[in-house]
């Protein structure tokens, strides 16, 4: 795994030319489909991301973030399923118009850490979570000035997370509010 995140760190910051360097940070509201009475969860997410332009309207977006994600049950107690991952976006962003942007593009996502908490509790999850997870991600964002900006998405899950899950798929679904900050411009 650590080659991956080293690999993930190497296609991000990797690229010289015309690119953009940026940090980004938010909120997450996740929740996971098929689980009993659960609810969504509220986390955060931050990070770094490299923007390549590809052409006049159309730029590629590599990220590498902490995830946040996860989700809770209001039912006999407080439970949360806690899962922390390292997430690697590649969007790819259409710029509508020089402020404005639609993106879309694959997440792949890394699990660092599992745990239910439960009335004070706390118990590692990981023998019951996959290590890995894609997601599809679809959002937009507007950059307020050169530097700032302000971005949505959506990322649904497309694989499993459960390992050894009998019922329907358990995916992850997050909605990511957050902003921007670009380096240099």
């Amino acid at each position: 795994m650590k080659k991956l995140i080293l690999l993930a760190a190497v296609a991000v910051f990797g690229l010289s030319n015309a690119q953009t360097f940026g940090l980004k940070a938010g909120a997450n509201v996740s929740s996971v489909s098929n689980l009993d009475d659960s609810k969504s969860k509220f986390g955060f997410y931050a990070g770094a991301f490299v923007n390549v332009p590809l052409s006049e309207s159309f730029n590629l977006q590599p990220e590498v973030l902490y995830n946040a994600k996860g989700a809770k049950s209001d039912g006999p107690g407080d439970v949360k399923l806690n899962l922390d991952y390292i997430s690697v976006p590649v969007m790819f962003q259409y710029k509508a118009t020089p402020q404005f942007y639609l993106e879309a593009g694959p997440e792949f996502a890394f699990l660092v850490s599992a745990k239910y908490k439960f009335d004070g509790e706390s118990e590692d999850a990981k023998d019951f979570i996959k290590g890995f997870d894609l997601g599809i991600g679809l959002g937009a964002g507007y950059d307020f000035t050169s530097n700032f900006g302000a971005n949505i998405r959506y990322v649904a899950g497309v694989t499993d997370i459960a390992k050894e899950n009998e019922g329907d798929a358990a995916r992850n679904g997050v909605f990511q509010f957050g902003l921007t900050y670009k380096f240099g411009k």
